[in-house]
Protein backbone atom coordinates (compact mmCIF):
# COMPACT_ATOMS: atom_id res chain seq x y z
CA UNK A 1 0.00 0.00 0.00
CA UNK A 2 0.99 3.64 -0.34
CA UNK A 3 1.96 4.11 3.30
CA UNK A 4 1.96 2.38 6.63
CA UNK A 5 -1.63 3.04 7.69
CA UNK A 6 -2.41 2.59 11.37
CA UNK A 7 -5.96 1.21 11.23
CA UNK A 8 -6.24 -2.52 11.79
CA UNK A 9 -7.53 -4.10 8.65
CA UNK A 10 -8.64 -7.71 8.21
CA UNK A 11 -6.00 -9.56 6.13
CA UNK A 12 -8.60 -10.32 3.44
CA UNK A 13 -9.51 -6.64 3.17
CA UNK A 14 -5.83 -5.65 3.11
CA UNK A 15 -5.18 -8.13 0.29
CA UNK A 16 -8.13 -6.84 -1.76
CA UNK A 17 -7.01 -3.24 -1.19
CA UNK A 18 -3.49 -4.07 -2.38
CA UNK A 19 -4.69 -6.01 -5.42
CA UNK A 20 -7.26 -3.38 -6.41
CA UNK A 21 -4.52 -0.75 -6.23
CA UNK A 22 -2.22 -2.84 -8.42
CA UNK A 23 -5.03 -3.41 -10.92
CA UNK A 24 -6.01 0.23 -11.28
CA UNK A 25 -2.36 1.24 -11.47
CA UNK A 26 -1.77 -1.25 -14.29
CA UNK A 27 -4.77 0.23 -16.13
CA UNK A 28 -3.23 3.69 -15.86
CA UNK A 29 -5.86 5.05 -13.47
CA UNK A 30 -3.71 5.23 -10.34
CA UNK A 31 -3.13 2.94 -7.40
CA UNK A 32 -4.98 5.05 -4.82
CA UNK A 33 -8.27 4.95 -6.78
CA UNK A 34 -8.39 1.15 -6.58
CA UNK A 35 -7.29 1.09 -2.96
CA UNK A 36 -9.98 3.56 -1.88
CA UNK A 37 -12.70 1.73 -3.79
CA UNK A 38 -11.75 -1.66 -2.32
CA UNK A 39 -11.55 -0.18 1.18
CA UNK A 40 -14.99 1.44 0.88
CA UNK A 41 -16.51 -1.62 -0.78
CA UNK A 42 -15.33 -3.93 1.99
CA UNK A 43 -16.29 -1.55 4.83
CA UNK A 44 -19.48 -2.22 6.78
CA UNK A 45 -20.04 1.46 7.53
CA UNK A 46 -19.44 4.67 5.57
CA UNK A 47 -15.93 6.08 5.94
CA UNK A 48 -14.67 9.64 6.27
CA UNK A 49 -11.68 11.06 4.42
CA UNK A 50 -9.75 10.82 7.70
CA UNK A 51 -10.65 7.11 7.96
CA UNK A 52 -9.49 6.53 4.39
CA UNK A 53 -6.28 8.47 4.97
CA UNK A 54 -5.41 6.57 8.11
CA UNK A 55 -6.34 3.12 6.81
CA UNK A 56 -4.44 3.48 3.55
CA UNK A 57 -1.59 5.69 4.76
CA UNK A 58 -2.23 8.32 2.11
CA UNK A 59 -2.41 12.11 2.17
CA UNK A 60 -5.62 14.05 2.67
CA UNK A 61 -5.26 15.43 -0.85
CA UNK A 62 -4.82 11.92 -2.29
CA UNK A 63 -7.87 10.66 -0.43
CA UNK A 64 -9.95 13.65 -1.52
CA UNK A 65 -8.95 13.41 -5.19
CA UNK A 66 -9.50 9.66 -5.21
CA UNK A 67 -12.97 9.92 -3.69
CA UNK A 68 -13.91 12.67 -6.17
CA UNK A 69 -12.81 10.49 -9.10
CA UNK A 70 -14.79 7.54 -7.73
CA UNK A 71 -17.85 9.77 -7.29
CA UNK A 72 -17.52 10.95 -10.89
CA UNK A 73 -17.63 7.33 -12.05
CA UNK A 74 -20.55 6.49 -9.76
CA UNK A 75 -18.31 4.11 -7.79
CA UNK A 76 -18.81 5.90 -4.48
CA UNK A 77 -21.27 8.34 -3.01
CA UNK A 78 -21.28 10.86 -0.19
CA UNK A 79 -23.58 9.92 2.69
CA UNK A 80 -24.76 11.67 5.81
CA UNK A 81 -23.93 10.22 9.22
CA UNK A 82 -26.20 11.40 12.01
CA UNK A 83 -24.41 13.54 14.58
CA UNK A 84 -21.31 14.18 12.44
CA UNK A 85 -20.66 17.12 10.14
CA UNK A 86 -17.86 15.42 8.19
CA UNK A 87 -18.46 13.91 4.77
CA UNK A 88 -18.66 10.14 4.68
CA UNK A 89 -18.44 7.85 1.68
CA UNK A 90 -19.58 4.40 0.72
CA UNK A 91 -18.99 2.27 -2.35
CA UNK A 92 -21.58 1.54 -4.99
CA UNK A 93 -21.70 -2.06 -6.14
CA UNK A 94 -23.24 -1.59 -9.57
CA UNK A 95 -20.10 -2.82 -11.29
CA UNK A 96 -21.42 -2.49 -14.82
CA UNK A 97 -22.13 1.22 -14.42
CA UNK A 98 -18.81 1.82 -12.66
CA UNK A 99 -16.90 0.01 -15.41
CA UNK A 100 -18.83 1.81 -18.13
CA UNK A 101 -18.25 5.22 -16.55
CA UNK A 102 -14.56 4.53 -15.93
CA UNK A 103 -14.04 3.26 -19.47
CA UNK A 104 -15.92 6.18 -20.98
CA UNK A 105 -13.95 8.61 -18.83
CA UNK A 106 -10.53 7.12 -19.51
CA UNK A 107 -10.54 5.07 -22.70
CA UNK A 108 -13.45 6.90 -24.32
CA UNK A 109 -11.77 10.30 -24.03
CA UNK A 110 -8.50 8.88 -25.33
CA UNK A 111 -10.26 7.22 -28.27
CA UNK A 112 -11.95 10.52 -29.17
CA UNK A 113 -8.61 12.31 -28.95
CA UNK A 114 -7.00 9.66 -31.15
CA UNK A 115 -9.80 10.01 -33.72
CA UNK A 116 -9.23 13.79 -33.85
CA UNK A 117 -5.47 13.29 -34.22
CA UNK A 118 -5.98 10.82 -37.09
CA UNK A 119 -8.35 13.28 -38.78
CA UNK A 120 -5.77 16.07 -38.47
CA UNK A 121 -3.03 13.80 -39.81
CA UNK A 122 -5.17 12.85 -42.81
CA UNK A 123 -5.77 16.50 -43.69
CA UNK A 124 -2.07 17.33 -43.32
CA UNK A 125 -0.99 14.68 -45.83
CA UNK A 126 0.05 15.92 -49.25
CA UNK A 127 1.61 19.12 -47.98
CA UNK A 128 4.72 18.51 -50.11
CA UNK A 129 7.02 18.80 -47.10
CA UNK A 130 8.18 15.18 -47.39
CA UNK A 131 9.24 12.86 -50.18
CA UNK A 132 6.62 10.85 -52.01
CA UNK A 133 7.97 7.66 -50.42
CA UNK A 134 7.70 9.07 -46.88
CA UNK A 135 4.19 10.39 -47.60
CA UNK A 136 3.09 6.98 -48.91
CA UNK A 137 4.49 5.26 -45.83
CA UNK A 138 2.76 7.73 -43.48
CA UNK A 139 -0.52 7.52 -45.44
CA UNK A 140 -0.51 3.71 -45.07
CA UNK A 141 0.25 3.85 -41.33
CA UNK A 142 -2.49 6.43 -40.76
CA UNK A 143 -4.93 4.31 -42.78
CA UNK A 144 -4.16 1.33 -40.52
CA UNK A 145 -4.63 3.48 -37.40
CA UNK A 146 -7.99 4.69 -38.72
CA UNK A 147 -9.06 1.09 -39.42
CA UNK A 148 -8.12 0.02 -35.87
CA UNK A 149 -9.86 3.04 -34.35
CA UNK A 150 -13.05 2.22 -36.28
CA UNK A 151 -12.92 -1.41 -35.09
CA UNK A 152 -12.46 -0.27 -31.48
CA UNK A 153 -15.50 2.04 -31.75
CA UNK A 154 -17.54 -0.74 -33.34
CA UNK A 155 -16.58 -3.13 -30.52
CA UNK A 156 -17.54 -0.55 -27.88
CA UNK A 157 -20.98 -0.17 -29.47
CA UNK A 158 -21.72 -3.92 -29.57
CA UNK A 159 -25.08 -4.82 -27.96
CA UNK A 160 -23.41 -7.53 -25.86
CA UNK A 161 -21.02 -5.00 -24.31
CA UNK A 162 -23.91 -2.59 -23.65
CA UNK A 163 -25.97 -5.41 -22.09
CA UNK A 164 -23.09 -6.43 -19.83
CA UNK A 165 -22.86 -2.89 -18.51
CA UNK A 166 -26.57 -2.62 -17.64
CA UNK A 167 -27.83 -3.14 -14.13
Amino acid sequence: MSGAGTTRMHPVVRRFVEEAGALTQSLGVGRVIGQIYAYLYLSRAPRSLADIQEALGISKGGASMGVRQLEQWGASRRVWVKGDRRDYYEADDWFGRILKNAVIDTVGKRMASCARMIEEAETMMGSGAYSETDEAFLRERIRRLRKFQQKAEKLWNQPLIRKLLER
